[in-house]
Parts: C-alpha cells; structure tokens; sequence
C-alpha cells in the first residue's frame, strides 16, 4: 500500500511541468429519478471580468459581426452568465441543455479553406449558439459536425489568446466533450463524460483518470490545482457523492465538489492567467430548471427559475447586474432588466 501511495504522488508530481497552465473545471451529476445537475468553476487571473447574467428569448435573430458574418434566430430561451460583457462563457436554456466554455491551451481552430464562404463563429458565441438552437446534447454534436460554418478564435480584451474547449449536458445526463485540435473538430459523446478541465487534451485526460482508478479515491487522490488533479477529484466525488431525487441536496452536492476542484483567492501562477483564483462558480439543475450562481467573493448564492421566466417571442434581452453589486443573493428571478443586446467578442480580421 505504502508504494502505491509513493507511486502515485511520483506521478503526479512528474506530471506537474507540462500540465502546470490550466484552470476551469466542469462535472455533471446523476442523482435518482432523473435528477441531473452540471456544475463549473471559473478560474482566471484577472479578479474582475465584468460578470453579469443574460436572458435571451426565443425568436431574437442575432448577426455575428465577423467578416463573414453568421446569422440565426433562437429557437430557445435561455440565461447564461457572460464575460467582459461579450462573451457567453456558461448557460442553461429552457430545455435544460447547458453548455459551459473552459480554457484550452493546445486548442487550433479550423482555418479557411480555397473559396470558403462559410460564415464564421466565435468562441466568444459559441455557448449562446448552442443554447438557442439546441435542446438536446445528441442535436447540438449533430449541429456542431454538420460543417456550416466555421469557429474562428478571439483575444481577450486583456491580450490572452482565446483557446478553449466546450462541454455540453441535457436534462437527461447525455455529455459531449468539443476540442478544436490541429483545426479539426473532435468530440467526445456519450453519458460517461461527466467530468471536463483543461490540458492535456481530452484523450489524455482520460487516460490519466483511468491510472487514478485503478489506485482507488479512497486509497489517494491528487490534491494541487492543476488540470490534471481536478479532473480526477472531480470524477471521484462527483460519482460518490450523496446520489439523491431532492433537488436542494443534488444541487449542494454538486457545489460541494466544485468547491473541492476550485482554486484559492490568491493563488496564481506569473504568466499563466487561467491558473489563478476561481472567480465564480455555477450549478444548472436540469431536471427543475434553476440556475444557480456564486460569485468567490460574494457572501451567497443566488440562483434563477427558468420555469418562471418569460422567454416569449418579443419579450426581449434582459439582464441581471451581477457586476459591481456583488451583495445580491437568493432567488433573483424577477430582477432581470431590459437592456439592449451586447456584441460579441470577434476576431481582428
């Protein structure tokens, strides 16, 4: 037993260089009659990115100002918490599908082909993409294979490349896993992906949780904050954790382990801005349809119903100011405001 425990901190301690520039990390939940819950962190060193919450309704047609512009008209509501107040970075909509955008360093995106008239996508709007068109994981992996339009990178505003990977999870439990390497398209599908962080690539990740298996979670399990441990926390509680149909108590599970993977107020590494303090936390109850939010510095959760939302054609976007009133918790429903849409974050063409 004493060599086990010694082989597996050699390993993960030999892991450490190449795995050292990660942060964000993503978990589903399987509790009884049909209890599903998907919870995140979000981890980033600039302690402020203008977080607020977002309600879309159906029929609202939005145009992506890239140079080949995309243009769709949602067919779901949905709410979703954004970023430097142009990016959809996490969401939910009225179905239950949600969809979350973690960093990834060795993401490529496609590049254009010899007379390529595809309109082109942005991370920055990938997540409210799916979110409106989409109400299960089987149609959004459909969606996004279906090669009509191309996903072209960003820079954030404070000069990081935007490289990242997408989860998404429905009501049911169904996961899909979206990489963008060496500028195809890979996805994971399938039930069994609960668990997403970021580098090494998807595969990898994998194959070191499957190592970690085989020691036992309550034998040993890795505790730094890289990507590599995170994702093997995560899967081990997120699996023996309280499984339960009570909605309150799946729902502190599931924080509970987002907790467990998030990364200390002050702890950051010089130059790598997504190892640092995770700012924000959210939980999507899928079966009720309640949104969850926890900002790291704030005293208290909030959430909202998205079973008493309007998200009627003509209702129009709304949004609730999280950013620079970090006091508000508890059911915040019916505090959204109208507010004209924002622009999404596209590249320097």
């Amino acid at each position: 037993m004493i060599r086990r425990i010694a082989l597996a901190a050699l390993m993960s301690a030999s892991l450490l260089a190449p795995s050292v520039a990660d942060a964000c990390s993503r978990a589903v939940y399987f509790g009884k009659e049909g209890q599903t819950v998907t919870g995140r962190t979000m981890d980033w060193a600039v302690p402020d990115v203008d977080t607020n919450l977002w309600l879309s309704p159906r029929g609202m047609t939005r145009t992506i100002k890239t140079a080949m512009p995309m243009t769709w008209t949602s067919r779901y509501g949905s709410v979703v918490t954004t970023i430097y107040e142009s990016v959809s970075a996490d969401g939910m909509n009225e179905k239950g599908l949600v969809a979350n955008m973690l960093y990834l360093a060795e993401a490529k995106y496609p590049v254009a082909i010899a007379n390529d008239k595809r309109p082109t996508l942005p991370i920055s709007a990938l997540v409210q993409y799916i979110l409106d068109n989409y109400a299960t994981t089987a149609e959004a992996v459909a969606g996004m294979e279906s090669g009509t339009f191309r996903v072209v990178p960003i820079v954030a505003p404070t000069g990081e490349a935007g490289t990242v990977h997408f989860s998404v999870s429905d009501a049911s439990g169904d996961s899909a896993i979206f990489e963008f390497l060496d500028g195809k398209l890979v996805v994971h599908h399938g039930k069994q992906y609960q668990v997403m962080t970021n580098s090494p690539t998807y595969d990898q990740q994998l194959g070191l949780n499957a190592y970690w298996q085989s020691i036992g979670g309550e034998v040993f399990l890795p505790g730094t904050n890289r990507a590599a441990d995170r994702f093997v926390r995560a899967s081990y509680y997120i699996n023996e954790g309280k499984q339960t149909s009570v909605a309150r108590d799946a729902v502190a599970t599931v924080f509970s382990v987002m907790r467990n993977v998030s990364v200390p107020i002050g702890i950051s590494t010089p130059g790598k801005p997504n190892v640092a303090d995770t700012l924000w936390l959210t939980v999507g109850d899928q079966k009720n349809r309640v949104y969850y939010f926890q900002d790291t510095r704030a005293p208290g959760v909030l959430w909202t119903n998205l079973n008493r939302l309007d998200f009627s054609p003509g209702s129009g976007s709304r949004k609730l100011q999280l950013d620079g009133n970090r006091d508000l918790s508890g059911d915040q429903t019916s505090n959204f405001k109208p507010a004209k849409p924002f622009d999404f974050l596209v590249p320097h063409d």
